[in-house]
């Protein structure tokens, strides 16, 4: 029996690292580049209309917005607005869809769109803020707003951005070890505080305010502004290794399905360094006030890249540095889908589709959609199918047969049993 593949929805004429997706217009939106190394490889921003097209999820490159010398190593979405991390620097980017009007078309950029659905024509990308794309109708506009440095390390790179609960502020954490919190769109700085000891691996913000931050330090931290609130510890209910340290790779907040106003912070554990026999990875769950763990459990030998949590707070994703790709259940934990090697390559980003907005209506007959991106410019899409449940009306009708039966069997073993 062949391997489990995932269908290739787009390739790009670029290594992928970061996507999101936009529930109001349907955009998947995928960025990446070769950086300033004079190799031929371009850096852009790609955004990618998602379509239900015979019963398939499809996708077409709407707009090649280009950044020139930087690749784009980390997004955040809110609303209209990306923050995109580009190399010590973070750009932020409004883009605007309509109908288009005219009758004029520019011819797309980037390699061929290699999905169900093809568009042919290829150009070069354009070269300044607020290009315009064109295409059977729709009309989407990029334009450059503020920018700012945002570490300032020796080798200076910002790992990663989020916007908190209401777009007003985006976090940004790097190599220096430093979390900075910006205004925005104006990106006027309002704390800076040391988080950790060496680089930044992830941060996630809370409703409340609470900000969660992983390091290369081994540590966890949670934070109210600059003020340490508490340090996580996943072995307290969970194995313990003497001679294998590990650190926190990746942590996210999600809801908690049916409780709106409950949240769960989930992070992964992986081995700090590589040994020659490999260690589990692992998987916790916390709560979302207290910040205790509440349970973990093992994610498998590959180590993980990283997580996302969809919008409901139902599934987790997952990407591994060697490739593959898994959907877990959040409460449970329980994996519901793999696909080994699906790229073959270190998965750099994984992304939900949301489940409001048009979410529903490109989902179609399946539970959930996962997409991912690698550095071989690939981004696939993961479905999983609706699980099948017994309807109720089934059930009531076996209780009901089920208690006649037993009454036949009494009255024919016990005469005049009635």
């Amino acid at each position: 029996m062949g391997r489990r593949r995932a269908p290739e929805l787009y390739r790009a004429p670029f290594p992928l690292y970061a996507l999101q997706v936009d529930p109001s217009t349907g955009l998947l939106i995928a960025a990446g580049g070769g950086g300033a190394a004079k190799t031929g490889i371009k850096n852009g921003v790609h955004f990618l209309q998602l379509e239900q097209i015979n019963g398939r999820l499809s996708a077409s490159l709407l707009h090649s917005h280009d950044t020139e010398t930087r690749a784009t190593m980390n997004l955040a979405l809110a609303g209209n607005i990306l923050a995109a991390g580009q190399d010590a620097h973070c750009q932020l980017l409004r883009f605007q869809t309509h109908q288009q009007k005219g009758k004029n078309k520019a011819e797309k950029a980037g390699s061929k769109e290699q999905g169900p659905r093809q568009r042919k024509g290829t150009a070069p990308a354009e070269k300044k803020s607020g290009a315009e794309t064109h295409q059977e109708g729709a009309e989407l506009r990029v334009e450059n707003l503020q920018a700012v440095q945002t570490d300032f390390g020796p080798d200076p790179l910002q790992k990663v951005v989020c916007f908190n609960h209401d777009n007003t502020l985006l976090a940004s954490g790097g190599t220096d070890g430093y979390i900075r919190v910006w205004k925005v769109p104006s990106l006027e700085k309002v704390l800076e505080f040391k988080a950790h000891e060496g680089e930044i691996e992830d941060l996630a913000l809370g409703p409340d305010g609470k900000l969660v931050t992983v390091g290369w330090d081994l540590k966890a931290s949670v934070w109210q502004k600059d003020q340490l609130v508490t340090q996580l510890h996943w072995q307290e209910n969970g194995p313990t290794f003497s001679n294998t340290p590990y650190r926190y790779q990746a942590c996210r907040f999600g809801q908690v399905p049916d409780q709106p106003a409950s949240l769960r912070l989930f992070t992964v554990q992986i081995p700090h360094k590589r040994l020659r026999q490999p260690q589990p990875c692992y998987l916790t769950a916390w709560d979302g006030s207290t910040f205790l763990p509440l349970r973990t459990k093992s994610c498998g030998h590959e180590v993980i890249s990283c997580l996302s949590v969809s919008e409901s707070g139902t599934f987790l994703g997952l990407g591994t540095v060697t490739g593959s790709v898994a959907i877990y259940i959040a409460f449970s934990l329980q994996r519901l889908y793999y696909v080994k090697e699906a790229h073959g390559i270190v998965v750099t980003d994984v992304a939900f589709l949301p489940e409001k907005g048009r979410g529903p209506e490109l989902l179609g007959s399946h539970e959930t959609a996962l997409f991912s991106v690698a550095v071989d410019s690939r981004c696939q899409m993961h479905l999983l199918p609706s699980r099948r449940s017994v309807p109720v009306w089934l059930l009531l009708l076996l209780c009901v047969g089920l208690i006649v039966m037993t009454i036949l069997l009494l009255q024919s073993a016990f005469p005049g049993f009635l």
